[in-house]
Formats: structure tokens, sequence, C-alpha cells
């Protein structure tokens, strides 16, 4: 009876965990989308272009799936857990300015790997990030820093006080048996 309860018990796990894996990688997909998309709406009012390219918003929510991937990859990795015992603002930030490097230096291997296979030399595939100056990349990189900073907030904060009780925190209604505390006047 044992031996047929444990398979059992092991498919149900497995699932359970693969469901939060997915869960996991859509949440990072819609958020990544957002940034990747507010990117190109940017550079389109920016260039004060008449028109909104699909196109590229197409290649936004595909950087979104790749770069979400890349951030679980490195997550399961411990990428980035230096501080993770040390007060929240540690890790936070952290994390956001090492993944917001690891997504440019992906970027760029990614491009140079398109590139090659294009045919073109590794010099001709590095994208122009930034208009590829210093001063470009360094404001790509914060603004990615930026930008990733409150995703790594709510991700270590669930990590604290346990990713179900943020969750609730976040999208259900309190009750009144659900206190937090007051806050001082």
């Amino acid at each position: 009876m044992d031996e047929q309860v444990i398979p059992g018990r092991r498919r149900q796990l497995a699932i359970a965990k693969a469901v939060r894996e997915v869960k996991r990688l859509l949440i990072m997909v819609l958020y990544l989308y957002v940034v990747f998309g507010l990117y190109v709406l940017d550079e389109t009012v920016i260039l004060g272009r008449e028109h909104i390219n699909f196109a590229t918003h197409g290649f936004a929510i595909i950087n979104a799936l790749v770069m979400a991937k890349v951030l679980l990859v490195a997550e399961d990795m411990s990428f980035a857990d230096r501080f993770k015992d040390r007060p929240l603002i540690y890790p936070i930030l952290y994390k956001a300015l090492a993944f917001s490097v690891l997504f440019i230096a992906f970027h760029v291997a990614e491009s140079v790997l398109l590139g090659l296979w294009h045919g073109k030399s590794a010099a001709e595939s590095v994208p122009q990030i930034g208009g590829g100056t210093l001063k470009g990349w360094l404001c790509v990189v914060a603004i990615l820093f930026v930008s990733l900073a409150p995703f790594f907030a709510f991700r270590e904060i669930g990590r604290v006080i346990g990713e179900d009780a943020l969750w609730d925190l976040m999208f259900k209604r309190r009750s009144k048996s659900y206190k937090l505390r007051p806050m001082a006047d």
C-alpha cells in the first residue's frame, strides 16, 4: 500500500513544483515585458516616431521570456546571493545591480552569437546599447537597476516572510483577524 502512495505523492509534489516554477516564470516575464516595453515606448517618444512599431514589442516579449529564463537559471545557481543574510536593502540593491549587468552581458553575447550566425564579425554584432557610448551604457545599467529594484524587493521580502504570505498581503483582502502593526502618527 505504501509503495502506491509514495509514487502518487511524488507526482503531486512534482506537479506542485512545476506549477510554482511556471508561476515564477510568468511573473518574471510579465514584469520584464513591462520594463522592456517601456524601453520601446521611450525610444519611440524620444525619436519622435509617428507610429509604434509592434514588431519591436514582439521582440520585447521574446526578450522578456529569454531574460526571465536567464533569471530563473541564475537564481537556481545562487547567482547574486552574496548578501542574503544581511539587512534586506543589501540583497535587493546587490541583486538589482548584478542582474542589470548580467542582462546586458547576456544581451551582448546573444547579439554577437546571432551576428556570427548571420556571417557578421563579432565587432559588427555588438549592439549599440545606449548609443554605444560609455555614458549610454551606464545610463541603461542605471535604468535597468532602478527597474529591477522593486522586483527584487518583493522577491526578498517574500523570501523572508514567505511567498504565500506576501501574495496574501498584496492580493487578498485582509480580514479583521489579520492585523498589521498600526502606523505611528
